[in-house]
């Protein structure tokens, strides 16, 4: 008899949002408890799922292959690793030809750097080249969902929202005029 495990679902969110958040914790002491990132419109993620634009790609391994690549959405940009450890989504990249959508899905990754402090990346379960239309969607849909966490957030908070107020502060509007300004971007060609 097997048995089934389910993945958590993996949470849009914008690079504006990403690249700020910073606190990391587990709700259990087992030692296989996922790792989760608090967002600071009060979810929590163990994956995220984005979409943007790859607009470079480096291998940047020494003795075997680790590549480094900048994804870019109407907010910021995201930063990727995968090497030996991320078979699927490596095999992908190698292969790619910046500039070109992309979709990444993946586990969020908070490392301490001494010369900058916290830097927040992405390493990817699964990259996939889309098209524009795609692209345009998860903006969209990103973007409702960022508005409705801000709500929530607001008039009905839930821990990880109570926890977000400690953690970074009740000031959403950064989150909000951005989410607002990717709405806006899709008027624009794409």
């Amino acid at each position: 008899m097997s048995v089934s495990v389910s993945r958590e679902v993996a949470r849009r969110v914008f690079a504006n949002e990403f690249n700020v958040a910073t606190h990391t914790f587990k709700e259990s002491e087992d030692e296989r408890a996922p790792n989760y990132i608090l967002f600071p419109t009060g979810i929590r993620a163990n994956r995220v799922f984005i979409v943007g634009t790859l607009t470079q790609l480096d291998n940047i391994g020494n003795d075997s292959e680790w590549w480094h690549g900048r994804i870019s959405d109407p907010t910021g940009i995201f930063h990727i690793y995968s090497g030996q450890y991320q078979p699927n989504s490596t095999s992908v990249l190698r292969k790619l030809d910046p500039p070109t959508y992309v979709a990444v899905t993946g586990k969020p990754n908070i490392y301490s750097r001494e010369d900058d402090g916290l830097t927040v990346s992405i390493r990817p379960e699964s990259v996939t080249e889309v098209d524009s239309l795609t692209r345009a969607r998860w903006v969209a849909e990103t973007a409702i969902q960022t508005l409705e966490r801000i709500s929530s957030f607001r008039e009905n908070p839930t821990q990880y929202a109570e926890k977000a107020k400690t953690h970074y502060g009740e000031d959403l509007t950064t989150h909000h005029d951005a989410a607002l300004l990717a709405l806006e971007s899709l008027t624009e060609p794409l």
